[in-house]
């Protein structure tokens, strides 16, 4: 995926066979944004920044958790910075050094999508629904009875101006307030 932001063209990829430790990696980044972990991170995505088609940075991101696809919900750009789901966390990302402002685990196992909301971000994540705050500090957490996923993966989730809305596996649908208060 490739995202114009300003001037800079920031390209998106999984790059699952990255690994710090090999000399045979495809892709070789500027910056590795992991945290030491026995585990192995179900999701990595190598970021890469070109300024008149010349590329200026790169960083890879990894975390442990369910694997996260990229999508046009996967991500937020802002003026400067870029904030993405990766398997369990919110990573946020400077444009165009690609530092490492902040990340947060949003959800146990799984972030599908971030949507913001006034100063404020919207998870949601496989086991949660999760807000954060424009720094990562995370406001509310709230759970269901089981996945907020349906079978068939549509509709399952919707922002709208009153309420969060979100269906379970069961096909429960549940609304949130924007202060994580469920209402009936």
């Amino acid at each position: 995926m490739n995202i114009n932001v300003g001037v800079y063209k920031v390209e998106l990829r999984t790059d699952e066979t990255y690994s710090e430790s090999s000399s045979d990696n495809m892709n070789l980044y500027d910056k590795v944004h992991f945290e030491t972990s026995e585990h192995k991170f179900s999701t990595k995505i190598g970021l890469k920044v070109f300024k008149n088609n010349r590329l200026i940075n790169s960083a890879i991101i990894g975390s442990i958790g369910g694997g996260t696809g990229i999508h046009r919900n996967s991500q937020i750009i802002e003026n400067d910075r870029m904030v993405i789901c990766c398997s369990d966390s919110i990573f946020c990302l400077s444009i165009p050094d690609l530092e490492l402002i902040w990340k947060t685990q949003a959800d146990q196992a799984t972030c599908f999508e971030i949507y913001k909301y006034n100063n404020s971000y919207i998870i949601h994540g496989e086991l949660e629904i999760t807000r954060v705050d424009s720094d990562g500090n995370i406001m509310w957490k709230r759970s269901g009875l089981d996945i907020f996923t349906t079978p068939t993966g549509v509709n399952d989730f919707e922002i709208t101006e009153k309420y969060i809305l979100a269906t379970d596996w069961g096909n429960r649908t549940y609304k949130f307030d924007f202060d994580g208060t469920l209402v009936k």
